[in-house]
Formats: structure tokens, sequence, C-alpha cells
């Protein structure tokens, strides 16, 4: 018998194109509900970029109401002010979801790789099209939207495993 479905929220943070996803897990099955992105114009000071993410974000939680969110670990190593602002666009993207009292975790890319294709370094036209394996009907908005989906799917994956394995922990305790 299937669980009651959660709502999952997946996003893939960044400055200027924001992903989000939103798929319904059951337990077994996913369906597809939605995706976007939040975007800032980059002519914007920080701030104002920064609260523009923020709003995008309080409106998609408002208007899909997420049980759970999972949020993509963003590695740059390249320009160190790029990174900077990429960490601040990514703390509002952590804080969003938290501050609508919704559970947030965070996935590596190899690790949302490996849930979604199997292997930790799949290109990104494999993971996309691995998502429209999953989520049949699907169509992105942008590419930052198909990794937002990505996530919401690794998160699906490990929040079942999870779930297995506190299951059987308590069997065995019983």
């Amino acid at each position: 018998m299937a669980a009651a479905p959660i709502r999952i929220l997946g996003l893939d943070p960044g400055l200027q194109h924001t992903g989000w996803g939103m798929v319904e897990h059951d337990g077994f099955r996913l369906r597809f509900l939605g995706d976007g992105v939040v975007s800032t114009s980059p002519g914007e000071e920080l701030a104002r970029r920064l609260l523009v993410l923020h709003r995008g974000l309080a409106e998609v939680i408002a208007q899909w109401s997420p049980d759970e969110a999972a949020v993509e670990h963003t590695y740059v190593a390249r320009n160190p002010e790029s990174a900077l602002k990429l960490g601040q666009a990514r703390g509002v993207v952590l804080l969003a979801p938290a501050l609508a009292g919704i559970a947030v975790r965070e996935y590596g890319a190899m690790e949302v790789k490996r849930a979604v294709v199997g292997t930790g370094h799949a290109a990104k036209e494999q993971v996309q099209a691995m998502v429209r394996q999953l989520l049949p009907g699907v169509t992105f908005k942008r590419a930052d939207a198909a990794d937002a989906l990505a996530i919401a799917i690794c998160h699906a994956h490990h929040r079942s495993t999870r779930n297995a394995y506190s299951a059987a922990v308590a069997r065995a305790r019983a």
C-alpha cells in the first residue's frame, strides 16, 4: 500500500536563474507537478536580486505547498567574486523553504546524478533524458528547471531508502 503522497520541491541555486521543480512522491511513484525558474537581472544591485529571488521562491512555496525541499550543493572555484555571489543566492534558496517551516536536505551534484542516472559522472543530457523518463510528459522551461527536478527525484529516492531503513530498524527492535 502506497503512503500518502508528499510534495517535494527541488531547487537548483543560481543568482541569475534559480531552477525549481515540484514532484509528488507516494513512496513508489513520482508524478510531475510543475517547474520553472526564478530569474534576476544582472544589472540590478545584489541586495535587490536576492530580494527578487526570495520573493519568487516564496510565491512558488505558497502556490505549491511543498512538504519537503531539496537543494543542490554548488561548487565554484574559478572566480572568488562569483563564488561569493552564488553563495549568497544559495543562502536565500536555503532560507526560503526554512522560513516556511519546510524541512530542507542538501545533495551534491554527483549524488544527484548517481540517483537519477546511476553514475555520478553523467552528462547533463543524460540527466535530462532520465528526468524525462521518470516524469513522463515533462517539458523543461530551462536547464535549471531540469536540474531542479533531478534534485527532487534524488531526494525522493533517498527519502524512500531512509524510510525503509528506519522501518527495518524499528522491526528489528520490536
